[in-house]
């Protein structure tokens, strides 16, 4: 007997249940983190002195007792969505897992770790590299002129739009890497969309990354090398699926005959 296949009700009921599932799961992870929201605090606080040799000590400072709240939500806030990844990860597979083949569906599994590895590879690359390349540009080009006046909240708000895109963006080269190897996505497309993919790439780094050119361009040019990075990628999985399907007309032409 023939299985209907769900309508796009269906399956829009179904995200909408795993979504709530995931708010659910990062709204028990906010109140956990914000219990520990002090120790959190200062150990980011404390890390500063090493991301930003020769700044000094950095002292954060309030506008109000409003902005106290704020800059605690913030902190709890970046600290669960960290937690909640890997629920998040596994209402994703749950959800696409109906949609694919056996064969697509044992590769994606195996991907599952790759997706998340490379997620905490850019958060780190993030939060070690371009936060503190661009927070020091910026207080070496005011420093002369202005004193400087750290904000708890301006402090974490540059922060967290600075790291959760990178995070996101470095799951980039794992997607071209599945799409090729089941073979939607071919290498030449994304050379031929090249000069496109740029610009939105450099559209995207204005729009997290403070508005000064020097900025942009530090943000602009991890994403374009990733890209580069997955045309590369992509070539060797196209080359690796095509190596495969042609050992597996060999064997079948030896077995026909």
């Amino acid at each position: 007997m023939s299985i209907e296949p769900e309508t796009l009700v269906d399956h829009i009921a179904e995200l909408r249940k795993r979504l709530i599932w995931v708010l659910v799961i990062f709204l028990i992870n906010i109140v956990i983190t914000f219990i520990f929201v002090d120790p959190i605090y200062y150990t980011l606080v404390n890390d500063a002195s090493r991301l930003f040799p020769g700044m000094g000590e950095i002292e954060l400072t309030v506008l109000g007792p409003g902005e106290i709240l704020k800059v605690y939500f913030t902190v709890a806030g970046l600290a669960a969505f960290g937690l909640t990844i890997p629920f998040l990860l596994y209402h994703l597979w749950a959800f696409i897992r109906p949609a694919l083949e056996e064969k697509e569906a044992k590769l994606a599994y195996k991907f599952l770790p790759l997706v998340a590895g490379m997620f905490f590879a850019g958060i780190l690359f993030g939060y070690y590299f371009v936060f503190p390349l661009l927070y020091k540009f910026l207080y070496q080009l005011g420093v002369e002129r202005f004193n400087i006046m750290y904000t708890a909240a301006n402090y974490f708000g540059f922060m967290t739009n600075i790291v959760i895109p990178f995070g996101l963006i470095f799951e980039m080269p794992v997607a071209v890497l599945f799409l090729s190897r089941i073979g939607i996505l071919a290498p030449h497309t994304l050379v031929k969309v090249r000069k496109y993919a740029y610009l939105g790439l450099v559209i995207l780094a204005s729009m997290i990354s403070p508005p000064d050119f020097v900025s942009h361009i530090s943000v602009a040019a991890p994403m374009i090398m990733l890209y580069e990075l997955s045309i590369v990628i992509a070539k060797w999985s196209w080359r690796k699926r095509e190596q495969a399907i042609q050992e597996a007309e060999a064997r079948l032409a030896q077995e026909e005959a």
